[in-house]
């Protein structure tokens, strides 16, 4: 996944229009350690660090329904990946302007999206939601140039940072049962009217989206009551249609009531607890 990051910002910095040197300079990926000696104008992107991005950390999950299923998808871990970018020309005059005249050219550049368009995405970068955000000159970016330099093995010289947020799964989705209507009756002129009941079933999470076990589920005004599996998951195999209060009481959480009505979305049956 981290690979094809690096290809999208390749396909960014090597698009058709860009101005020279930056044009025919190749993109590489390598340590800048000593010794780093390109044999033609480089533009390195060192990936230097890795962390999960908290202010864009969620809870939420994302439903969808798939033909008689419903599908949970348990919200990805948002990873910031940082590159160091360094410029490295060959051959010519005032080789101190040139790589200046580099790092201005990828600054615009990459500056110039604040999230990365769908056209330069590479790989499982394809279709990521939300668009992959990038900030130029991270403000969180390496706070001592000299000591990352010097454990490098290298000289200090110009660089700048680049900072992308990509969404890494790090839980599978949870495929669950629609609901189901089972309706029984008898013919109004023999016998009560006809009568509709609902076989339901949802899961019960904490707030990091793991299934919590052992958990007590009651329909409070149909006097039902459902205990939660070691994945989280419960069934009411016959529970009339209409309006229904939901009660979940499970150790270690704080108790939660909510009103559910029957039949509802798959997503209605989703509840998440707060921990005491």
């Amino acid at each position: 996944m981290i690979q094809d990051l690096s290809q999208t910002l390749r396909s960014v910095l090597t698009q058709p229009g860009l101005p020279a040197p930056l044009s025919s300079a190749q993109i590489v990926f390598d340590r800048p350690s000593d010794p780093f000696t390109p044999a033609q104008t480089t533009v390195d992107l060192f990936l230097y660090d890795l962390r999960e991005n908290l202010e864009l950390r969620t809870n939420e999950l994302v439903i969808e329904k798939s033909n008689t299923q419903s599908v949970t998808h348990k919200p990805p871990m948002r990873l910031a990946c940082s590159y160091l970018v360094t410029a490295w020309p060959v051959g010519g005059v005032d080789l101190a302007l040139q790589e200046q005249q580099l790092l201005s050219q990828v600054l615009q550049t990459l500056a110039h999206y604040p999230t990365i368009p769908a056209d330069f995405l590479q790989g499982v970068m394809v279709g990521q939601t939300p668009p992959l955000p990038m900030v130029a000159l991270h403000p969180d970016a390496l706070k001592n140039l000299s000591e990352f330099w010097t454990s490098l093995g290298n000289k200090l010289r110009p660089s700048l940072t680049i900072t992308v947020t990509i969404s890494m799964p790090v839980f599978d989705d949870v495929v669950e049962f629609l609901v189901t209507t089972r309706t029984t009756g008898t013919t109004p002129a023999t016998g009560p009217q006809q009568e509709n009941w609902l076989q339901i079933g949802g899961r019960v999470f904490d707030q990091l989206g793991n299934g919590v076990a052992g958990a007590l589920v009651d329909v409070l005004d149909a006097g039902l009551r459902a205990q939660t599996d070691a994945d989280g998951r419960f069934t009411f195999a016959r529970i009339p249609a209409g309006s229904h209060t939901l009660r979940v009481v499970a150790s270690g959480f704080q108790p939660k009531t909510q009103a559910l009505t029957v039949p509802g979305r798959p997503e209605d049956y989703q509840i998440t607890l707060t921990p005491l």
